[in-house]
């Protein structure tokens, strides 16, 4: 009977009734969005294809579950060199490489399109847990100098995948990168007038890069297709014919929702990549307000549920990990709805865990399971204390 418990116990059961109403959700927006679709795509059933997807995630959780992720600490850098590999090859256009709107991001696969820089999140999620854990080890009471040591570490392993992003080119991923980055450092430790000098230099980037993106769009190569994008987020009715008709059909189709929405599958607004990027506009047409809010409070329930976790666990280690993949859930979904409504600029990221997507989503379970192993762990942990 305590070894039922006992494995019972190891899983979680809160984070994944959270991830199984998400499913929800996203199955039934995928499904309703479908008619919304270019003719030539309304023959394939999306939400059947995402539920599949999330099978393949399920197995993902179950197999990293499997693994300590202590062991992940020991391969660390194997993984992030594996990442890097995979990332050199789009670069260098092998065989197999895929190019779509100007950004070479993909491999064309028998089993669809993988893109590595999804996978190559959750290694440096788990590379930079692991500078951080080493670095306390050995410096148990940091100086200020310590400190930006630790800085200029976690900025060496950070700056070879942006470099290659960039080159692709894909600002939405590299953003996700910084916000990774970001979410560790935060938790780290590091002293707060660090912090604050970091968020001003980082302002002062994003202000020169705002200037550079604006007028020297060369000097960043960046395709004209982000420059639409940026320009169609700054004045979207000046440009309502190219630029900024995806913005412009969003806030439409959020707005005529109100507060209760048209109801499932009454859809009048035409939009655009409607059951990937934009899969929040057709949740707010169809369920308004009330939908909207509901969908964006179970990412709170879920990204709630992972903090407490990364408190309980008594391994650095662990807890870094579960703090790099709050942060790039969080980023990526407060970058999404905000790209929706117009708060920020359309990046082309897609909303976790709703949108569909194949690799991304499989990116997103791996994920989960991380956090579900780390919880595992600790909670192994706890019981065995207990009994004793």
């Amino acid at each position: 009977m305590e070894n039922e418990k006992t494995v019972q116990s190891k899983i979680d059961y809160h984070l994944l009734f959270i991830l199984f109403l998400i499913a929800i959700v996203s199955a039934i927006a995928i499904e309703s969005a479908r008619e919304t679709l270019p003719a030539k795509l309304q023959h394939i059933n999306f939400a059947q294809k995402q539920l599949m997807w999330y099978g393949v995630g399920a197995v993902v959780i179950a197999v990293t579950m499997l693994v300590d992720y202590d062991r992940l600490f020991k391969i660390a850098w194997y993984l992030y060199g594996f990442g890097m590999i995979l990332l050199l090859g789009l670069e260098l256009n092998v065989p197999g490489t895929l190019t779509i709107k100007g950004a070479t991001s993909w491999y064309n696969l028998p089993g669809g399109n993988f893109q590595p820089s999804e996978l190559m999140k959750i290694f440096m999620i788990i590379v930079i847990s692991r500078i951080i854990v080493n670095h306390r080890e050995k410096y148990h009471d940091p100086t200020l100098q310590d400190d930006l040591k630790l800085l200029g570490k976690i900025a060496l392993s950070l700056l070879p995948p942006l470099f290659l992003l960039a080159r692709q080119p894909d600002m939405g991923m590299s953003m996700v990168f910084m916000a990774i980055a970001g979410s560790l450092i935060l938790v780290s430790g590091i002293r707060l007038r660090i912090i604050a000098a970091i968020v001003g230099l980082a302002v002062l980037g994003a202000t020169s890069f705002i200037v550079a993106f604006l007028y020297f769009p060369d000097v960043l190569k960046i395709q004209q297709y982000q420059l639409n994008r940026f320009y169609g987020w700054l004045n979207p009715y000046e440009y309502s014919s190219d630029q900024g008709f995806q913005l412009i059909k969003s806030l439409l189709a959020i707005g005529s929702g109100e507060l209760y929405g048209k109801g499932y599958k009454n859809l009048d607004v035409y939009l655009p990549e409607s059951h990937t990027d934009f899969i929040f506009s057709i949740i707010g047409e169809q369920f308004g307000f009330i939908g909207a809010s509901i969908v964006v409070s179970l990412f709170f329930l879920l990204i709630y549920r992972m903090i407490q976790i990364a408190l309980e666990c008594h391994d650095p280690f662990g807890s870094y990990l579960c703090a790099g993949v709050i942060g790039m859930i969080t980023f990526q979904v407060f970058q999404n709805v905000g790209m929706t409504i117009g708060l920020l600029p359309i990046t082309g990221l897609p909303l976790p865990f709703v949108s569909y997507g194949g690799s991304s989503l499989a990116t997103y379970m791996l994920a989960i399971g991380l956090v579900l192993n780390v919880r595992s762990r600790t909670q192994k942990f706890m019981f065995s204390a207990e009994q004793s």
